[in-house]
């Protein structure tokens, strides 16, 4: 029923375990945006995304893609999944290459920001769906996720405390409304009739 999402979910995980165990290939895949706003490394904005600094990393991603990505391409189609997937991956990436671009030492990986596209894209059909924001035991609405989540990642990246890309994963979520929006114009009406709006 999901084959994009199924081989998706495969070369992460496969990508991720090689990577773990060789070094040049852990440095050759990520993103590096020093490199790339000057021509050189352009295919990290695409390979960062398929693996992971650990295996926490990877085990937490792996399961938000699995609890969202196989019931969207169910929902959305099978190419209009992979364009989803393929299309955030890169603008997820694109603000973060600008904004470090002149940081040689800065470096980013992971599938977080693909992945927030999917759940984003997943709100849109499923706003009312319960969800729990980790490491919170309390369900609620997705649109209410979906609002803190975004506005925890805006603040996150003006904040730069941690070592993670808030700014992917805010990009993404704004790529996967947008991308699902122009793939499937009936999704606002049916949003908003969820919302009794």
């Amino acid at each position: 029923m999901a084959p994009v999402a199924l081989i998706l979910f495969a070369l992460n995980i496969i990508l991720s375990l090689m990577a773990f165990y060789n070094e040049r290939m852990y440095s050759e895949f990520m993103l590096h945006p020093y490199s790339v706003a000057r021509g050189q490394k352009l295919w990290t904005v695409i390979t960062s995304g398929f693996i992971h600094r650990d295996w926490s990393h990877l085990l937490f991603n792996m399961l938000s893609f699995y609890f969202f990505a196989f019931q969207l391409e169910a929902i959305l189609g099978h190419w209009q999944f992979a364009l989803l997937y393929m299309a955030s991956l890169i603008l997820s990436d694109l603000p973060t290459v600008g904004k470090h671009k002149d940081d040689y030492w800065y470096h980013s990986l992971g599938a977080s920001g693909a992945i927030s596209a999917v759940v984003f894209s997943y709100i849109l059909f499923n706003p009312l769906t319960k969800m729990i924001i980790f490491p919170l035991p309390i369900p609620i609405p997705a649109l209410l996720y979906g609002v803190v989540y975004l506005v925890y990642c805006a603040y996150a990246s003006k904040q730069s405390r941690d070592s993670i890309n808030h700014d992917a994963h805010f990009f993404g979520a704004i790529s996967g409304i947008m991308i699902t929006i122009l793939l499937y114009h009936e999704v606002v009406p049916l949003f908003l009739r969820q919302l009794g709006l």
